[in-house]
């Protein structure tokens, strides 16, 4: 296939411009800016994305990529960082913004230009940049602005070369699906020939190639992404692919059991499940620090790996269900570090396995359309993400066993009311967390000092970007008094209505 390729100039949104071509029907591949022009031609792109980066144009350190890429003719488009290196190269002015810009913007934009084709004459985009293009370059016409940004778009059809300040991958910007599929089928001049199918169907081959006629252990938590690994690489060699579910003391209310009966009578596989519930918390104790955390769980997940394989022999691959979010918020390639996750970031630096990813490029949502294809059953497959971590990023603060058994009991009334209610449906993600803050209270006519639960609910398509759910309030009122009077130890309880960006879905 050949692909449209995008540049990572470090954005947390890199991959996400790879899905928006996917779900245009094109495929793509992600590269790192410093990749050479002959490398890059020698894979016979369609096109080229430019993609955002955390860096200022201005940094001693900044990002540049091979200048003659521009040359070659390919279509390329720049978005946010890619629009300032490509203005920049190209001979435009660049400049920190008087005003930075962030969130949703009005663009102003020319009905009768590529990108914008038959849109009229506003629409709403996301912003979030510091630096912006005060000047084209030769040959451009200017397409779009903001009350802020003389050019937020511009445009050279004559030469392929197009350019947003905004993110038209992200779903607050209104019509970005129609801006990048316009510059894909217009500006470039692309026919859709790719479709979600195909990557299940290569990722089966390049697992059975790369494993060969050895043995796997798949790392399983019994949610999608550990299940959907699991089918493929099952799918790939068989019966030598052994199934380690560890239980570290961190999981959800019934969890265990559910993952038990998936495994060995819904979707049998050779299940081997790990009690590591005590070794988990004995690791754990006395540890505050988030990254910490992570870390630690990380290290201790490979030593049951390692030990469950050496019980059964010399197993050298460890099948993980990691997804491209994972990865980027874990600063992988050039990306800031959001937060290590435990299968990337937290991994120590010796595993002892050679590590099989099959999702590593993918989406939760992408994930789970691979998932329904392999024949997987729908309760599992549209389960509500769950960190491999588990309720240890939902407590702030130290791990106890009393701190785990209050949060978990509270998670499991927050679940149960919203899924009773009916209202799980719509929602990405509802859970609770234990921020370690607490409060007077009067409960029965005495005083309390207790803790106080948070309920986090949001909607998301991919898990990048994140909003909270507009829960109704005849149900947050009567879901407060249940939470109050079934979990010991909590006389308060409070709703988080922060989004991502700013903050990230769990709290650790």
């Amino acid at each position: 296939m050949r692909p449209v390729l995008v540049l990572d100039f470090g954005a947390q949104y890199g991959q996400l411009i790879c899905r928006r071509i996917r779900e245009a029907g094109f495929y793509s591949e992600l590269l790192p800016f410093w990749t050479r022009t002959d490398e890059i031609l020698a894979r016979h792109p369609q096109a080229l994305i430019l993609s955002g980066g955390p860096k200022s144009i201005f940094d001693d350190d900044a990002p540049q990529m091979d200048p003659s890429l521009l040359g070659v003719g390919l279509p390329v488009l720049g978005i946010c960082y890619g629009m300032q290196v490509m203005a920049r190269q190209l001979g435009g002015e660049v400049r920190p913004a008087d005003i930075r810009e962030y969130g949703r913007t009005s663009l102003d934009v020319a009905p009768s230009s590529t990108l914008f084709h038959h849109m009229g004459a506003t629409t709403t985009v996301w912003m979030s940049h510091a630096d912006t293009v005060t000047g084209e370059p030769e040959g451009f016409a200017v397409t779009g602005r903001t009350a802020q940004v003389p050019v937020a778009a511009m445009e050279d059809p004559s030469r392929r070369l197009f350019a947003v300040q905004f993110h038209p991958e992200v779903v607050h910007t209104e019509r970005g699906r129609e801006i990048l599929g316009n510059f894909l089928l217009h500006g470039a001049g692309l026919t859709p020939d790719w479709a979600m199918g195909d990557v299940a169907e290569e990722q089966i081959r390049s697992v059975r190639e790369r494993i060969g006629s050895e043995r796997a252990l798949v790392a399983l938590s019994g949610g999608v992404d550990s299940s959907v690994a699991a089918a493929i690489v099952e799918r790939a060699i068989g019966k030598r692919l052994v199934g380690v579910f560890v239980d570290h003391g961190l999981l959800r209310e019934g969890e265990a059991g559910l993952v038990a009966d998936v495994f060995t009578n819904i979707f049998p596989l050779d299940f081997r499940p790990v009690d590591r519930r005590e070794t988990f918390l004995r690791k754990l104790e006395g540890v505050t620090d988030p990254e910490r955390k992570r870390k630690i769980i990380g290290e201790a997940f490979i030593t049951t790996f390692r030990e469950v394989a050496k019980e059964l022999g010399a197993i050298p691959f460890l099948v993980q269900g990691t997804l491209y979010p994972d990865v980027i918020e874990s600063g992988f390639g050039e990306a800031a570090v959001i937060k290590s996750h435990h299968n990337v970031g937290g991994l120590p630096k010796e595993i002892g396995f050679e590590i099989v990813e099959p999702l590593r490029n993918l989406f939760k949502d992408e994930v789970r359309s691979i998932g329904r294809r392999l024949g997987l059953p729908q309760a599992l497959v549209d389960r509500q993400p769950f960190p491999g971590p588990g309720l240890a990023v939902r407590i702030v603060g130290e791990l106890t066993k009393d701190r785990v058994d209050l949060v978990r009991r509270a998670d499991a009334v927050v679940r149960r009311e919203i899924e009773a209610a009916g209202l799980d449906k719509g929602l990405w993600q509802y859970f609770a967390v234990l921020p370690g803050v607490r409060s007077v209270g009067v409960m029965g006519d005495d005083r309390t000092f207790e803790e106080a639960i948070v309920v986090r609910a949001v909607t998301s398509e991919d898990g990048m970007t994140a909003d909270w759910a507009r829960l109704p309030h005849d149900f947050l009122d009567a879901l407060a008094g249940k939470i109050v009077r079934e979990v010991p130890g909590v006389n308060r309880v409070l709703l988080d209505i922060t989004s991502k960006p700013p903050g990230t879905i769990e709290w650790e």
